[in-house]
This record gives C-alpha cells, sequence and structure tokens, in this order.
C-alpha cells in the first residue's frame, strides 16, 4: 500500500516562494507518474504538475508553467513543489498523488492516480 505524506504548505505573499514535499512510502514503481494537484474553495481539483519517476519528465498546466518547478530527490518516492512569483490564485489545496503512466505523458485527470496524499494548505494574500 502507498501512502503519500504532503509538507511544507502555509502562507505567503504575492510575489514570494514557496516549496511543498511530498513522500510516498510503499511500493511507487519506475515509471509511474507522480504529481501535485491544486484544490481552490468551490473548484475542481486541476493537475498543475505531474512527473514521470524514471525519466523525470515533466508536465505542467498553462497557468502555472514558469513559476512551478517539479522534481524528484535522489529518492525516486520524494517528490517537491517549487512554487515562484505567489499568485492569489495559488491558493488552495495542494495534494500529491501517484499512480501508473497510461502513456508517454503523465497526465492531468485526477482517474489516472490511484494514490493521494491528504494534501497540504496553501494561502497567498495579496
Amino acid at each position: 500500500q502507498v501512502q503519500l505524506v504532503e509538507s511544507g504548505g502555509g502562507s505567503g505573499q504575492t510575489g514570494g516562494s514557496l516549496i511543498l514535499s511530498c513522500v510516498g512510502s510503499g511500493y511507487i514503481a519506475s515509471g509511474s507518474c507522480m504529481g501535485w494537484f491544486r484544490q481552490a474553495p468551490g473548484k475542481e481539483r486541476e493537475g498543475v504538475a505531474r512527473i514521470i519517476t524514471d525519466s523525470g519528465a515533466t508536465f505542467y498546466t498553462d497557468s502555472v508553467k514558469g513559476r512551478f518547478t517539479i522534481s524528484l530527490a535522489n529518492a525516486k518516492n520524494t517528490v517537491y513543489l517549487q512554487i515562484n512569483n505567489l499568485k492569489p490564485e495559488d491558493t488552495g489545496m495542494y495534494y500529491c498523488a501517484a499512480g501508473d503512466r497510461r502513456g508517454p505523458r503523465c497526465y492531468a485527470s485526477v482517474d489516472h492516480y490511484t494514490y493521494w496524499g491528504r494534501g497540504t494548505q496553501v494561502t497567498v494574500s495579496s
């Protein structure tokens, strides 16, 4: 059984930076997808950043390109999300997820991910 635990959320100001961490326990297959999903109040959960665990190939939703960076630690079951130039619209609960890869990419659909953390809250003030 895979368990994912997020940390690093908190409050930030517009223009600031945060780093989120996700540590996975249990077996996560090489070549799987790990990702960060954001859910703002009243909105659907969206996959903002994803990574293939063996190649390190990354994928981002358009709204965060250039500001978010997803990366893996040397321990392949640990993934980070660097958020730069924080914006109020980055506010939300951030979830770490893992699942089998279903093609050449890691897609943003929540249905593609089997394992989920409980989330860490990010609040950005202007």
